[in-house]
């Protein structure tokens, strides 16, 4: 009995001793009532937030495992053939188990890891929050078709909770800083259009230097960055700003700057060879400029076409008789005099007056021609 009872004891020592996996991931999920053979998958999101598989595993006595690597804890999507709705964990290097809801994949439950525990978390509090808006977009409904007097007090109250709902990652984010789950939160922060900079920024700043090196850090750090370049540009390109002077090469190779050839009136001209609305354009701005070049008229066409694409932009220069200033620096979206003006559309313009000043911005057709007629007649 005693020499029992001394390998009970070290049967629990060696267990409390064994090392915790840091290297690799084992997720063990228990799937009662899920029929063999059935496919799991591990999903991620791609650049344009459509799911892509990662990894598949199969279900054998109600149970499935997936095994792998991680360089760093992911947000990633756990679905099931036959099984409605999906699961979102944080998968990291570590021993992690699920217990599966057959009925709907999103009740189901993830556990051994701190990490987990803080997604869970917020997951549950945005699962809420979305039905709380829900619930208030159809009593909005019914209060319009009835035309109801709280359709205004509804329709405020969609507001404060899509804000709600929207500001909910930064917020754990914030609460949850020493956390790897923070850098996942404000990744996804990002992706909400018209994130709000500076609760991003500021909680970002406040994260340890080891979650800013990540990947996901360094995403979010270029994502802030950009912003403030955009918000530079938006406010360097105000109607009543001197325009920006920037300078690139000429279809012969020669720098030609704004500053070099500005008129009475200056039309800065975003467009590019492959862009259809640009060339359908061309004829209408072909037209202002033989019109209106005698009376002071110029223009700077700056090409948005792609490295290697030069002999079609000369092309499309001469087919549309584009007798004006030139230039392009080829190299499509990264453009830096597109990034300057803060063009992520084209055609995009720019109206310049005789002291460089923006009087006019994004006019096409009749619009451009009657403010040029306006401004040089």
């Amino acid at each position: 009995m005693k020499q029992l009872i001394i390998f009970l004891f070290l049967g629990i020592i060696l267990a409390c001793q064994t090392p915790k996996r840091t290297d690799n991931f084992v997720i063990e999920a228990n799937a009662p009532g899920i029929y063999n053979g059935m496919r799991a998958y591990l999903k991620v999101k791609n650049e344009r937030g459509q799911m892509v598989n990662k990894d598949t595993a199969i279900v054998i006595d109600e149970k499935f495992i997936f095994e792998g690597k991680r360089k760093e804890p992911s947000l990633e999507y756990l679905f099931i053939n036959g099984t409605e709705g999906f699961l979102p964990l944080i998968v990291e290097n570590g021993d992690i188990s699920i217990s599966i809801e057959k009925d709907s994949l999103n009740t189901s439950k993830v556990l051994g890891s701190k990490n987990n525990e803080v997604y869970q978390a917020y997951y549950l509090a945005q699962k809420r929050q979305n039905e709380k808006l829900q619930k208030l977009h159809n009593e909005y409904r019914i209060a319009n078709i009835n035309q109801s007097v709280d359709r205004q007090n509804i329709f405020e109250a969609i507001n404060q909770a899509r804000k709600k709902l929207n500001d909910l990652s930064v917020n754990h984010a914030m609460q949850n800083k020493s956390s790897d789950v923070a850098i996942i939160l404000l990744n996804e922060a990002i992706k909400v259009r018209g994130a709000e900079l500076e609760p991003i920024e500021s909680t970002y700043s406040s994260l340890a230097e080891n979650l800013k090196a990540s990947r996901q850090g360094q995403n979010i750090s270029s994502f802030i960055q950009t912003q403030k370049m955009i918000r530079e540009a938006e406010k360097a390109t105000q109607i009543g700003s001197v325009a920006p002077n920037f300078s690139a090469e000429t279809p012969k190779g020669k720098t030609l700057a704004l500053n070099d050839i500005k008129g009475k009136l200056t039309l800065i001209d975003f467009w590019a060879s492959w862009c259809g609305p640009c060339r359908r354009e061309n004829p209408n701005v072909v037209k202002v400029y033989n019109k209106y070049h005698d009376k002071g008229l110029e223009i700077i066409s700056v090409s948005l076409d792609r490295q290697g694409h030069k002999d079609r932009w000369i092309k499309a220069i001469n087919d549309d008789k584009m007798t004006w200033h030139h230039i392009s620096n080829l190299q499509y979206w990264q453009d830096p005099i597109a990034k300057m003006y803060n063009v992520r559309g084209i055609p995009a313009t720019f109206l310049l007056d005789v002291d460089g000043k923006i009087v006019a911005k994004n006019l096409r057709g009749p619009a451009l021609e009657n403010k040029v007629a306006e401004l040089l007649n």
